[in-house]
């Protein structure tokens, strides 16, 4: 099931997530829709916030391309255990800010301890485009968005974007849902 992504603005996705166990609620049903909602909004990662739960869980999938092998994995309580590196700068966006993208600067590297959906632990160093797609999942578990990272001037000049975002005045070709709107409900 494709669940409405929460847009720019609401407070789940300022909260700093917490753990879950082997007994969450419906956990391997939510995976599978998170899954199919990052797949529908063409998306490459998805953290639980952005679907309104402030639960330590986010999906990961670089898809194909020339320059690294697709990874794809399910991350359930996850730590960065280091970032190292020289940081480097690449455009994001977000599923939740929609039709704004900035650069961000990112360490290369990340040492990650976490769980996978069949609760199997592991420890692995991560490189490349899908550390920087972690670091960015992670961020939001940590109640932290992208726009955090771009420097003071270029948040001042999107100000107005994410305030039409909050408001609902964007038009992604996924659902959405928009905390200004709910509240005139």
């Amino acid at each position: 099931m494709k669940l409405p992504i929460v847009a720019y603005g609401d407070p789940v996705l300022k909260k700093v997530c917490t753990p879950i166990d082997k007994d969450y609620p419906n956990l391997s049903e939510l995976i599978a829709n998170m899954w199919e909602t990052m797949y529908n909004a063409s998306g490459v990662g998805l953290a639980a916030p952005q679907v309104g739960l402030p639960i330590r869980l986010f999906v990961v999938d670089t898809g194909e391309n020339d320059e690294e092998p697709r990874y794809k994995k399910v991350f359930i309580n996850a730590q960065i255990l280091e970032e190292t590196g020289e940081p480097w700068g690449f455009t994001e966006g977000c599923l939740s800010i929609p039709e704004i993208r900035e650069e961000v600067f990112r360490k290369p590297n990340v040492l990650i301890s976490y769980y996978d959906e069949n609760w199997q632990q592991h420890e692995e160093e991560v490189s490349g485009f899908a550390a920087r797609v972690i670091q960015h999942e992670y961020d939001h578990i940590e109640g932290k968005l992208f726009t955090e990272k771009i420097n003071m001037l270029r948040r001042q000049l999107i100000k107005g974007k994410l305030d039409k975002i909050t408001k609902g005045e964007v038009h992604p070709d996924y659902k959405m849902k928009f905390p200004r709107q709910q509240r005139r409900k």
